[in-house]
């Protein structure tokens, strides 16, 4: 009989610190540790603009983090894009939690399924209130609100138009700067 080991948050992190996990690229999600996929370029690509468009909006309101880890009750994800509280020194000593998270962005180009269930579920139970999935194919914005009985109660895509941030209501996001790339991609 085989049995799965779960590993807690202070396992994975000690795991880091003694350089174990230093040569995978991975997270800690549930209590398992995956392998992450792969970044290509134009992944890094859509995620880098994305990043560079939330610091220009958000002007100091928030610190956007990309591709860093949060700690959550069970998990150590590295979302593509953090948007959480200010200042950065909050995080001297541990990466952001639920309660310092506005929201998360995830980019995915193979991996939709992924974010769109498994880290859809995880976000939602730790208690982040706003998500976000870029599909990089279909160049669209999924935007996952209203938490209820540890779900997302609101799911909308689009591929153009306003959308205002849960926490920052009177901040104007262009849902085209998110997902558009250059026409010869």
């Amino acid at each position: 009989m085989r049995t799965l080991t779960k590993w807690s948050v202070a396992d994975y992190q000690h795991m880091r610190e003694l350089g174990i996990l230093d040569r995978r690229r991975c997270e800690l999600i549930n209590g398992e540790i995956w392998d992450m996929a792969p970044e290509g370029e134009f992944h890094r690509f859509v995620n880098h603009r994305g990043v560079k468009y939330l610091r220009k909006v958000m002007k100091g309101m928030a610190e956007i983090f990309e591709a860093h880890p949060i700690t959550l009750p069970e998990s150590e994800p590295q979302p593509d894009i953090a948007v959480v509280r200010s200042p950065d020194t909050r995080y001297l000593k541990h990466h952001p939690y639920p309660e310092d998270i506005y929201w998360l962005v995830e980019v995915a180009d193979t991996t939709l399924t992924y974010d769109l269930n498994t880290k859809r579920e995880l976000y939602a139970k730790a208690g982040i209130e706003e998500y976000w999935v870029i599909h990089v194919a279909s160049k669209q914005l999924t935007v996952f609100r209203d938490l209820y009985n540890g779900d997302f109660s609101t799911q909308t895509t689009a591929d153009s138009g306003i959308l205002y941030p849960v926490a920052f209501p009177n901040v104007a996001i262009d849902i085209r700067s998110l997902v558009s790339v250059p026409e010869e991609y």
